[in-house]
């Protein structure tokens, strides 16, 4: 049976409860360094802070940053680059943390033991909190798919009402043979993904060492396969790099009798790559994942697709959802109760959606409206004005206390880009939705409003109002 994507905790953005400091080498330059991963703002994403730069410059972790994808995933913006980023960024999705700043001080982030498990368990320790802004989770309209026949590689994201992947590797190997893992619900990540470890064969390590990789490699944190004959001599070279003295070749075909923690955990650590990889998309989206021997170069390529399919579709997602056969939250009399307004100025019908952050609207106009007797008559369009007001009067079940005996006003204290995008005429059914910016305080709330005809958007505007008790 499936399981939900969202729990009413996931609907909200997360971030850390306190500060995680992290030590190590990166496993390509050998550099020690240090990543502290901080609380971060509602909305910012996932930033990377290079402090050992001058101006200490910012790189966005996105997936319009990636420079480069050999072996590992870097990104790069403002003068500043950080490389081996996939596992932190798979870590930080297996724990929902929307938003963070990693301060780093060099330019890769820690290899630890080639797995997302010890940053597991630090952001287990400090704690993730719940913020209060909504996240909000895009779908996927159709089938989103791509190729590269050269390696062999195909990946498709599906519709589908949760975060599920499925990844395949097929290196040709007698030792790996065809391996299969499966992450079915983001909640399985930690236990059952993140202690995967990183590989490679062992042929490899030479041509990685003369290209000038893996200077912080050893054989603790990565699993290296044998499955091609090699020497003593090759041993003993490998040996030299690793600073070991009893490098060997188990029987396994695992180089120094490493165990494995899972049977395939080579493709589980694949699947790994994927969701870090993915996390660079930029938004939380909802899809089943099929990867055919997936790597770094594929995965970037592929999150490219999904975030144009998202950006695409984006605006159509952002609309409220209105079923008209579906009870409403509040009806016209509760809203009587709440709103001081009465005909012919009240200008909501229903409220269909309520949370501390948001609330949705509706206002059917009908020809039957006061203001089109003297409002373009023969032509009538309802005045751009009236739907500010509309959502002002859809902000104050925001901003007015909720079953409270005492009384409230609202008044306007500035209006921003507010921007008439499509006349509303009779017969249209008006969607208003409002957002709150920022916690309200001494009684001032900042609220993002917009209004809807079907899927198209009539009116935006940013509202500021002063919420007022009523004088008994």
């Amino acid at each position: 049976m499936e399981q939900p994507f969202n729990s009413k905790e996931t609907n909200f953005q997360h971030t850390l409860k306190e500060a995680v400091t992290i030590s190590g080498a990166g496993i390509h330059t050998g550099q020690s360094v240090t990543i502290q991963i901080k609380p971060a703002e509602t909305n910012t994403g996932i930033n990377f802070q290079r402090v050992d730069l001058p101006g200490r410059p910012i790189v966005k972790a996105d997936v319009d940053n990636v420079i480069e994808t050999n072996r590992s995933t870097t990104i790069e913006a403002n003068g500043a680059r950080v490389g081996t980023i996939e596992h932190l960024m798979a870590a930080l999705t297996g724990m929902q943390v929307d938003n963070a700043l990693i301060e780093i001080n060099g330019d890769e982030v820690p290899i630890l033991d080639g797995s997302s498990e010890v940053f597991i368990e630090h952001l287990s320790n400090a704690g993730v909190q719940k913020q209060n802004a909504e996240k909000i989770y895009y779908t996927i309209q159709h089938n989103i798919s791509f190729v590269d026949e050269a390696k062999k590689v195909e990946m498709v994201a599906l519709p589908y009402n949760g975060y599920r992947i499925n990844a395949l590797i097929d290196f040709n190997s007698p030792i790996l043979g065809t391996q299969h893992a499966d992450m079915s619900n983001i909640s399985n990540f930690k236990n059952d993904i993140a202690p995967s470890r990183t590989f490679c064969f062992f042929h490899e390590l030479e041509q990685l060492i003369a290209n000038d990789l893996i200077k912080g490699g050893d054989i603790n944190n990565a699993i290296v396969v044998v499955d091609k004959p090699v020497d003593d001599e090759q041993v003993k070279r490998i040996s030299k790099v690793f600073h070991k003295d009893d490098v060997k070749v188990s029987e396994a075909g695992i180089l120094n009798n490493l165990t494995l923690r899972f049977p395939n955990e080579p493709a589980r650590h694949k699947l790994l790559d994927v969701v870090g990889d993915l996390a660079l998309v930029g938004y939380p989206f909802k899809a089943h994942i099929i990867a055919n021997r997936p790597g770094h170069s594929s995965n970037i390529k592929f999150a490219k697709k999904i975030k144009e399919h998202i950006k695409k579709y984006k605006h159509r997602q952002e609309i409220p959802k209105y079923d008209p056969n579906i009870p409403p939250i509040l009806d016209i009399q509760d809203i009587e109760r709440t709103l001081p307004h009465r005909y012919p100025f009240l200008l909501v019908d229903k409220i269909i959606e309520l949370t501390e952050s948001r609330v949705v609207a509706i206002k059917n106009v009908t020809y039957n409206e006061p203001f089109f007797q003297g409002h373009f008559p023969g032509n009538s369009v309802m005045p751009g004005v009236l739907l500010a007001e509309a959502l002002a009067q859809t902000g104050g079940f925001i901003a007015i206390p909720q079953n409270s005996t005492e009384k409230y006003d609202t008044y306007f204290l500035k209006i921003d880009n507010c921007k008439f995008k499509q006349k509303v005429v009779p017969g249209d059914t008006l969607i208003l939705k409002m957002e709150l910016l920022h916690p309200i305080r001494r009684g001032i709330c900042e609220m993002k409003g917009t209004v809807y005809v079907g899927d198209k958007v009539v009116t935006e505007a940013v509202l500021v109002a002063q919420i007022v008790k009523r004088p008994n």
